[in-house]
């Protein structure tokens, strides 16, 4: 028993002198998945994803996108368990945005292999993401936020030059006049895991996001051990850089080399 120990002792202080991680950060090669489900964000619908889902089909890949119900967590979380209920393998989850709470929550079940944040919450278990949102600087968007019956919605100005600056124009009229409006309630909502504690994770940050601050997106990606990219876009990487995002969802799905 005692040469056990020593010897856990030993190889523990081995890998920190040898700057080796513990899962999920250090993981072997992505398993190699059919199945992607992704989740959109506040003041979006699915089709914010329309720039990335032909990328993937292309690559092989069965992709579902959830038509995320903003009015609760709880109701969005039970739409994307349905959603991953439908699958009929090893699954990765996606999400953009505020849809992180939700992978977050969700990401627990045991099809999927791991978790995609694109600009993304990720909450721990139980946080008050409202509270470390306030640590770091208010991006521009905030301010057009409209709530009218207790649901949100951007103003056009605000969704244009902020939620969505380096999006073309026209794309970014289309996207206003889909936003699903977001119950003012939804942003306080606390998880019960944190399941990129136990999966491994892929995080894009967006440098010139107006809507989560850079920064606070660095944090969480570190926190969570992700493999990481820095993208020089918006808010909505996922349309203005949809190659890249789409890049790094397939790594995650074992589609690299």
């Amino acid at each position: 028993m005692n040469i056990l120990r020593t010897l856990t002792v030993v190889t523990a202080l081995l890998a920190g002198a040898l700057g080796m991680q513990t899962a999920p950060a250090l993981a072997a090669a992505p398993e190699k998945v059919k199945n992607v489900v992704l989740v959109h964000g506040a003041w979006a619908d699915g089709s914010s994803w329309s720039k990335v889902i032909p990328r993937l089909q292309a690559a092989g890949l069965h992709v579902t996108a959830v038509q995320n119900p903003l009015n609760s967590l709880e109701d969005s979380v039970a739409a994307t368990r349905r959603a991953l209920a439908q699958q009929d393998g090893p699954t990765v989850l996606v999400a953009h945005s505020w849809g992180g709470t939700v992978i977050s929550e969700v990401g627990n079940d045991p099809k999927v292999t791991g978790l995609v944040y694109i600009a993304a919450r990720a909450p721990d278990a139980g946080e008050d993401f409202v509270a470390l949102s306030q640590k770091f600087p208010t991006g521009p968007a905030r301010a057009g936020i409209q709530e009218h019956d207790g649901f949100t919605k951007l103003s056009e100005d605000a969704f244009l030059k902020y939620f969505a600056n380096g999006v073309d124009r026209k794309t970014a009229e289309v996207l206003y006049a889909v936003q699903e409006p977001t119950a003012a309630s939804l942003f306080a909502g606390r998880t019960t895991a944190a399941a990129w504690r136990s999966k491994p994770s892929w995080y894009a940050v967006s440098k010139q996001d107006y809507t989560i601050n850079p920064d606070l997106e660095r944090f969480l990606a570190k926190r969570m051990n992700a493999t990481t990219v820095e993208l020089d876009a918006g808010h909505l990487s996922l349309v203005s850089q949809p190659d890249k995002v789409a890049d790094l969802i397939l790594a995650a799905a074992g589609r690299h080399e």
